[in-house]
């Protein structure tokens, strides 16, 4: 995708990094890969493996893992994100938070629900990190 690129992160693995100045709310991409059902997605799981998944419905998701396409898909979590998700039908497109500058690093806050007693432990290492990158309880 133009303007971004894949890099070692400070945060987790493999990064998505700003090649170029985004302006806040410009759209950086569209999240693709295959729509599965959340009992595929449940079945694909391995605990402890890297996923790609990413909700658009209760019972549906997009899964990148096989998207070698989809540069978005290694964008990190953050509990202070530089960027957002947008769901337009079975469409998951990403956007600046804020004025994002070159180099900067993309991330967006995950808000994961989860069935499961997996550990999600963030690791963004943000002024504010709650620690978790399940969904805040509002």
């Amino acid at each position: 995708m133009e303007g971004l690129r894949t890099a070692p992160s400070k945060i987790q693995g493999t990064g998505c990094f700003a090649e170029k100045g985004f302006a806040k709310d410009e759209r950086l991409g569209e999240y693709t890969g295959e729509l599965i059902s959340d009992a595929e997605a449940m079945r694909r799981h391995v605990e402890g493996d890297h996923t790609y998944l990413f909700a658009v419905e209760d019972d549906l998701c997009i899964d990148a893992r096989f998207d070698d396409t989809n540069i978005l898909k290694y964008i990190n979590h953050s509990c202070e994100p530089n960027c957002y998700a947008e769901c337009e039908g079975h469409r998951i497109f990403i956007y600046a938070l804020r004025d994002i500058e070159r180099g900067e690093e993309l991330t967006y806050d995950y808000q994961l629900v989860c069935e499961t007693d997996e550990a999600l432990t963030c690791s963004c290492g943000s002024k504010s990190c709650r620690g978790t990158m399940r969904a805040t309880q509002d």
